[in-house]
């Protein structure tokens, strides 16, 4: 018996999906449930040992798509550049290095090698690209050893991708992909795999799936027409991670699906159950089903995270702060918070606001820092691990639209942090007793900075002047309980048993 979690990619600033992964990873090792995580995607700049073991999954969990059909196992990057300046047949004439990058220069040709180097000191091998004349020739990609090659034409005056060789540990082809534009024939021994759907039926067959096999769809696109028509006798459940529908598109006749979703719903009476990761959400699903559908599949709520502990400071928190962690992108309205500390602060002058997390709205929030001269209190701290770093603080801000459950919103009650966000389908509402451990913010539509900024400033005004702070972080603790470690391993085990009819935890 296996759960096999199916996803498309992930990378060094993962989102929610990947994290719901990890903490499910760790409830299944602890629940003793053999678990498997598939990424899909093709990955060539990163090896992908290197992303998946950076949020905690364990090597022999990973299964690649393209490396299932090799004996080559998951695994960091080892191959060093001695081992590589030992396999060029040509003399070394010149060597310069760069910035994680080795270019070997041959005596007597038009060749140069460029090497990209990571690991201690960069003597490890992770990318080789061979140049002539001028001209992309090919590329080599190592973990311990040669994963793939890739090998280019000209073609307008611009190197094209041709063809992909596979390896197996002892440097034989295991399989050859070949690429017209955006198609692949794949091609085996004993197969051929026309399209990248047959390459995943491929795989799908070598799982040998039995009925006592589960099948967990995190991510859909591209691959759940496959993942539906080759899971043979598998149980298969999908997992559904944000919103869900939109509301403006939906009327009491018809409804208008999160198009990540669509195919899943259309097709429910082909698959065994859902999985939301809050009761409400739940609820909301089985009464839409029960309205627009014919299909009445079993839904299930079982929380994307858990908490191994409540964790309680062991200093006092600093006074006025406010923190919030996310991806830094324009969904999540950084800035509306930005623009809210600022108001806020001509009220309480000693308020401080740390931002956590990366990506591209990064230039767009220092400017707005600098603009009101906030760069006294304002501070974005990167990408960090927030585990231990929630109870320093005194309240947690979050303006995101849209939270499907919200994993920093549960470790920042977890740590006893009251919360002020939108009322908003599922996390907020999940997560806060308005006017007990924070507040929910009424949204009005069309979104307006300057009013969604002052409700926000007012909201924080107002949780300093009349909230019992003790109080508000005892029912943040209250609320984190239900998220604990073997409350959601309880969940896992029942779900498991029930897919799985007579197999017993």
């Amino acid at each position: 018996m296996t759960v096999y979690n199916i996803n498309l990619g992930i990378g060094w600033a993962s989102s929610g999906v990947e994290y719901a992964q990890a903490y499910r990873a760790q409830v299944l090792r602890r629940l003793k449930i053999p678990a498997k995580f598939i990424f899909m995607d093709f990955f060539q700049s990163e090896n992908l040992q290197h992303l998946t073991a950076n949020i905690g999954f364990r090597d022999e969990e990973i299964i690649w798509l393209y490396g299932f059909f090799t004996d080559m196992v998951v695994a960091p990057t080892t191959y060093t550049r001695e081992q590589l300046e030992a396999s060029f047949s040509l003399p070394i004439r010149k060597i310069e290095t760069g910035n994680k990058l080795v270019r070997y220069y041959f005596e007597g040709q038009d060749l140069y090698v460029n090497a990209a180097v990571c690991g201690k000191e960069g003597r490890c091998v992770q990318r080789v690209e061979y140049v002539a004349n001028g001209q992309l020739m090919r590329k080599d990609y190592y973990s311990y050893s040669k994963v793939f090659s890739e090998y280019y034409v000209p073609k307008d005056g611009k190197p094209t991708l041709s063809h992909r060789f596979f390896f197996n540990e002892d440097g034989s082809v295991a399989y050859t992909e070949q690429i017209r534009g955006e198609s692949s024939i794949f091609t085996f021994q004993d197969r051929i795999c026309f399209s990248k759907s047959d390459l995943i039926a491929y795989l799908l067959e070598g799982l040998g799936l039995s009925s006592q096999d589960v099948i967990l769809l995190d991510r859909a696109t591209g691959v759940g027409q496959a993942v539906l028509q080759h899971r043979g006798a598998a149980k298969l459940a999908v997992v559904v991670h944000a919103e869900h529908f939109n509301a403006k598109g939906t009327d009491e006749h018809h409804i208008l699906w999160n198009n990540y979703y669509e195919y899943q719903f259309t097709n429910a009476d082909k698959i065994d159950a859902f999985i939301t990761s809050t009761n409400k959400q739940k609820e909301v699903l089985e009464a839409q089903f029960q309205t627009y559908t014919s299909h009445r599949p079993k839904i299930y709520a079982i929380p994307v995270g858990s908490l191994d502990r409540l964790r309680y400071p062991t200093r006092a928190r600093k006074p006025y702060s406010l923190v919030t962690g996310s991806r830094l992108a324009s969904e999540k309205h950084i800035d509306w918070l930005v623009l809210a500390v600022v108001e806020a602060r001509q009220t309480l002058p000693d308020l401080t606001f740390d931002i956590y997390g990366e990506g591209g709205e990064r230039g767009k929030l220092t400017q707005l820092i600098e603009e009101h001269q906030a760069g006294a209190y304002i501070h974005l701290k990167g990408h960090q691990h927030l585990t231990e770093l929630y109870q320093a603080y005194e309240v947690y801000l979050t303006a995101s639209t849209s939270e499907g459950f919200g994993l920093t919103l549960m470790e920042a009650v977890g740590s006893g942090l009251p919360l002020i966000g939108l009322d908003v389908p599922y996390g907020n509402q999940t997560f806060v007793e308005d006017g007990q451990n924070g507040y929910l913010l009424a949204r009005h539509e069309p979104d307006d900075r300057r009013q969604m900024a002052r409700s926000f400033a007012q909201a924080i005004c107002r949780y300093y002047q009349e909230l019992d702070q003790a109080q508000a972080q005892s029912v943040s603790y209250q609320k984190a309980t239900d998220f604990l470690d073997e409350r959601l391993a309880d969940t896992w085990k029942n779900f498991v048993e029930d897919m799985t009819d007579d197999y017993a935890i």
